[in-house]
């Protein structure tokens, strides 16, 4: 693609408007200064680390990279205000919040001289995106793996209808892994892509090298979105899922679901390598995933595949 700036490289001072999504349990500082280092934006995955383990992980990203990188926050995670006062000492200058109200920090972290990124699965609340003055709104589909959207809008949908309505940067998520998605997305109107899928099996994501190899061998339909009734979350069909869904033949009990799902199974899952009984969270993409490999090739292929689509005149 051309390297001409346009609003996300403009924004986060990158080079491609390619930014890599930030998994729990695969986004540590390996695989963000990677993908900085190349061009992109990497983001360290706050939503799996405690404080300390967070800190550590942007001092080394800040050693490995002199390229701008960010941090991703849940904002339904525990510790939140000591995460984000964290993210201010160490001097990270981009922030992506998702799971809540982009009002709560969003005017306190740009006065402190953060662009502020924010993650929606509908057009109404891109929009309230747009009125909490964020600095770029990424839409994700519902392609998209881990928490998702409970509207189930595909990526093709949200794109067009959340552009017609908004001004700011817009960043397409869900369902993109080929440069040819990429460049799908920006033809709907998205500035630029957020990628997660094909840089979890990267051989710098932090996830298990079990998880890693699963990855690569699913395809079409072996994941579901699931767990409505608490927080959506697209994952893999394995024995943790079917458990899971079992509880439904009893009804809708969210305590049942609750006790089920019991903590750090996705820790379990996809940083343990517990592929029977832990929570393995993967976009419907990951059926186009069929090799591990660095993120210097991911970029490679991504650009490559980009720039070989051909336009059709009817």
């Amino acid at each position: 693609m051309s390297e001409k700036e346009n609003k996300v490289t403009d924004l986060f001072k990158i080079k491609y408007p390619i930014i890599q999504g930030g998994m729990i349990w695969h986004s540590g500082w390996r695989l963000a200064s990677a993908v900085s280092n190349n061009g992109g934006l990497g983001l360290i995955g706050a939503g799996s680390m405690y404080p300390d383990i967070l800190r550590e992980n942007i001092q080394k990203c800040k050693a490995a990279t002199d390229k701008p990188f960010g941090v991703n926050v849940p904002m339904l995670y525990p510790n939140l205000d000591e995460v984000i006062q964290i993210i201010l000492e160490e001097g990270v200058k981009i922030i992506f919040t998702s799971a809540g109200n982009p009002k709560t920090y969003t005017e306190t972290l740009q006065k402190e001289g953060l662009k502020v990124a924010h993650v929606v699965s509908s057009t109404k609340f891109a929009m309230k995106c747009e009125d909490a003055g964020v600095d770029a709104i990424v839409a994700e589909g519902f392609e998209a793996g881990g928490h998702n959207g409970r509207d189930e809008t595909t990526t093709f949908c949200l794109i067009p209808n959340v552009k017609k309505h908004i001004s700011k940067p817009l960043i397409a998520a869900g369902g993109i892994a080929l440069g040819s998605q990429m460049k799908a997305a920006m033809i709907l109107g998205a500035d630029g892509v957020q990628i997660g899928s094909r840089f979890a099996a990267t051989l710098e994501a932090s996830s298990h090298e079990s998880w890693k190899n699963k990855i690569i061998s699913l395809n079409e339909g072996d994941t579901h979105l699931t767990l409505k009734e608490l927080a959506p979350v697209r994952m893999v069909k394995n024995k943790f899922f079917h458990d899971l869904e079992k509880l439904y033949d009893t009804g809708r009990n969210v305590e049942a679901l609750k006790e089920t799902l019991g903590r750090a199974r996705s820790k379990r899952g996809m940083f343990e390598g517990d592929l029977e009984e832990g929570e393995l969270e993967i976009g419907q993409v990951s059926a186009l995933i069929k090799e591990i490999i660095s993120v210097e090739e991911v970029f490679q292929n991504l650009l490559k595949e980009y720039r070989e689509v051909k336009s059709f005149d009817l």
